[in-house]
């Protein structure tokens, strides 16, 4: 038997070429692109700094498609209005980054965005309970953050897995999105452990020359058909 449900892919914009950022989005969308991902990094709570709510601004004058933004900053409840205003679909938060989480996804939803929450490697699953009814995405970072083009650790699967069990068992319609070192490989080990998004950074932009944009996101949507049920697993 075969998975066969639909996996949305989102490439990390992190990634693109700055400098030709909307011909990099046309090209992705053009690709067959889902969502774009987008990492906000503060240089406070990971040691980097990328952009902030004006290239979201940006990103959303050059597209239509979903804009998936990952706050890897702290605090992040400062800034939930102006990226909701800037254009972004979705915010996902760490539990960590403020003190009152249940607010911050409720206060993310009144500002017209979907709600997600992020799990570091080491972030225990039990910071979930009596959330899942204020979530619609529940991101699993399979890096530490901080920087792309960083390796898949894989003993993150399990949680994969674990976090699969749990949404199916509560009955909300919550996505499951994975981050870090996917590619074609990876992405078949964590489309079988259940995840419903894709994040890949490298494995797209860095395709340029090797059959284009296109290419690399069929290479990991195919995963689909390639992807052996795990046992347990719920078509």
């Amino acid at each position: 038997m075969l998975k066969t449900h639909p996996v949305k892919i989102a490439p990390s914009l992190l990634s693109a070429d700055f400098l030709h950022l909307n011909d990099e989005i046309q090209a992705v969308t053009q690709g067959g692109a889902d969502w774009l991902h987008m990492d906000i990094m503060d240089g406070h709570y990971v040691p980097n700094i990328t952009f902030g709510p004006g290239i979201v601004q940006a990103v959303r004058r050059s597209t239509s498609l979903h804009i998936d933004v990952h706050l890897m900053i702290a605090p992040a409840q400062p800034y939930i209005k102006c990226f909701a205003q800037s254009g972004a679909s979705s915010l996902t938060i760490h539990p960590d980054s403020d003190i009152h989480t249940h607010r911050l996804l409720s206060e993310i939803r009144e500002n017209g965005m979907k709600a997600g929450i992020a799990l570091n490697p080491q972030t225990p699953l039990c910071v979930l309970d009596h959330l899942l009814p204020y979530l619609d995405l529940i991101l699993i970072m399979t890096v530490n953050p901080g920087f792309g083009g960083q390796s898949f650790i894989p003993e993150m699967l399990p949680k994969i897995r674990a976090v699969r069990k749990l949404i199916d068992e509560s009955g909300f319609p919550i996505l499951l999105e994975v981050d870090g070192g996917i590619n074609a490989s990876t992405a078949r080990e964590v489309i079988s452990a259940g995840a419903d998004v894709l994040v890949a950074g490298a494995a797209i932009f860095g395709n340029r020359d090797e059959g284009g944009y296109k290419t690399a996101i069929a290479a990991l949507k195919n995963q689909i058909l390639t992807s052996p049920l795990e046992e347990g697993d719920i078509l």
